[in-house]
């Protein structure tokens, strides 16, 4: 059985694994078969948290963008499917939140990982946490535009390690070569 339990990124309330057991048994309980169940982004979507950090801000009458160093290449799911992920401050807020547009520095119009959503006032340095990256966040990562992919850091309680290193260029150019028969 598929299709995932469902993630709570915003509001929404999917059903508790007690819940959807019991739905199942009670549909199935009496068959006497084995079911194999494929759990979705339920383990591993609030598991993860992008962190970026804030370039500047830009506002104008009509409208606030807070411009970080994420983008679209690092969490495509905003752009490519206007999903919701919670974006919050690291540390204390500074005051009342604002209708702010959280955008990357990628300069496309689809590069934003928040649109109209409620801010509290940031500074250039600030640590943004985008929750619920963790399902798809990496998988979907891209070097769109020369960018490179962010590390990646595992954290259980107080210790935190090193899984995957932020890339380089080296990394990024690896395996290209220029022809000398055709440049000659």
């Amino acid at each position: 059985m598929g299709g995932g339990l469902g993630v709570t990124y915003d509001d929404e309330t999917p059903p508790s694994f007690e819940a959807y057991a019991s739905g199942v048994l009670e549909s199935v309980g009496g068959l006497g078969c084995d079911l194999v169940f494929e759990p979705g982004r339920c383990f591993s979507a609030n598991a993860g948290v992008l962190l970026t950090r804030v370039l500047y801000e830009k506002r104008s009458e009509a409208k606030r963008f807070v411009i970080v160093d994420a983008a679209m290449n690092d969490l495509l799911r905003p752009a490519l499917y206007q999903a919701y992920q919670r974006i919050e401050p690291v540390g204390p807020a500074r005051g009342e939140p604002r209708a702010s547009d959280v955008v990357g520095p990628v300069c496309e119009s689809g590069d934003f990982l928040a649109r109209d959503r409620p801010l509290p006032p940031v500074a250039t340095g600030d640590l943004l946490a985008v929750h619920s990256a963790g399902a798809y966040g990496f998988s979907m990562s891209s070097n769109y535009n020369g960018r490179l992919r962010a590390a990646e850091v595992l954290v259980k309680g107080s210790q935190a390690a090193l899984v995957r290193e932020r890339e380089s260029f080296e990394d990024l150019v690896r395996g290209e070569t220029i022809p000398q028969e055709i440049t000659g």
